[in-house]
């Protein structure tokens, strides 16, 4: 890169940061008219305007958007390359970019992260929740917690599995009391069934397996379909019914006697956990760490 391309990479990105020439020569230690100069220099060159300037704010334009976005891609990169190769760096450090599902997430991954966070508190955490797929380099993600099957994945991202979780059926005691326990399959699907809804409208079926081992689906007569997995749970510990539930999420309420599981000898398996983060980042110490940290992660 030629040296002057990333000398005016710095004043544009921290103009934007910091919303004006004045604040970012502050913060370079630098004339405004430097940071203004290095930006028209820097337009001139890419032959576009990035910013829209007024009188009290800049603004990003579409093109000055985009452009941002590399070159604090670009910038990330040399401090990580340099974070490699510092000694001193040997401490994990910086901002660690994590990517969750949003229910596991809280439930399963967090607990692990507020002892790794008090452990590094050099660390700048900033954690997504989302059951969308991520992708790792498109969003700047530096580690993903994934539940389900993944595309195959490039050689530029390491991968770890970590198990599948369990399908369980579950009621309250209270509904079984009242509805009376189930002892086959036929017999469970005469009970009232709390189902979940997908963001297209279907229901999820049930996960059975067979006498021979084999897993088959099979779709539900239900009165209740529920797009959320946390109201699913709160329907089922309220007596509403029965689901098949992942083993993870209904561990706890197990535990405190709030569910009972149903059928114990169908136990299939669901979808898989799996660690996924980018090669180039895993010497990186902060990476090392968390990936020694999520480690534990059970789901089974």
């Amino acid at each position: 890169m030629h040296d002057q391309r990333l000398k005016d990479i710095v004043p544009f990105v921290t103009a934007v940061e910091s919303g004006s020439f004045s604040a970012a020569a502050e913060r370079l230690h630098v004339t405004g008219s430097a940071v203004s100069k290095s930006v028209t220099r820097l337009e001139a060159r890419l032959g576009s305007q990035l910013l829209e300037r007024t009188t009290r704010r800049l603004a990003l334009t579409d093109a000055g958007s985009a452009y941002y976005q590399t070159c604090l891609r670009i910038l990330e990169e040399l401090a990580e390359a340099e974070a490699v190769l510092a000694a001193q760096r040997s401490i994990p450090a910086g901002r660690l970019r994590v990517a969750l599902p949003n229910t596991y997430g809280r439930l399963e991954v967090m607990p692990l992260l507020i002892p790794f966070c008090q452990q590094h508190p050099d660390l700048e955490l900033n954690v997504t929740f989302s059951d969308r797929f991520i992708d790792l380099f498109d969003e700047g993600i530096d580690v993903a917690v994934r539940i389900g099957g993944s595309p195959d994945l490039p050689a530029s991202l390491g991968c770890r599995q970590m198990g599948r979780e369990r399908m369980l059926f579950c009621a309250s005691p209270a509904y079984l009391d009242r509805a009376g326990r189930p002892n086959s399959e036929s017999e469970l699907l005469a009970h009232r069934a709390i189902m979940y809804e997908r963001v297209d409208g279907s229901t999820k079926p049930w996960l059975f397996t067979t006498a021979d081992g084999h897993p088959h689906w099979r779709s539900v007569p239900h009165r209740m379909a529920l797009g959320d997995v946390d109201a699913q749970m709160q329907a089922l510990c309220g007596g509403l019914g029965v689901a098949q539930m992942p083993s993870w999420l209904v561990r706890r309420p197990l535990a405190r006697g709030e569910l009972e599981v149903i059928l114990p000898d169908q136990q299939p398996d669901g979808l898989p956990l799996t660690l996924v983060w980018a090669r180039r980042k895993q010497l990186l110490p902060k990476v090392d760490a968390l990936l020694a940290a999520l480690g534990g992660l059970e789901i089974g």
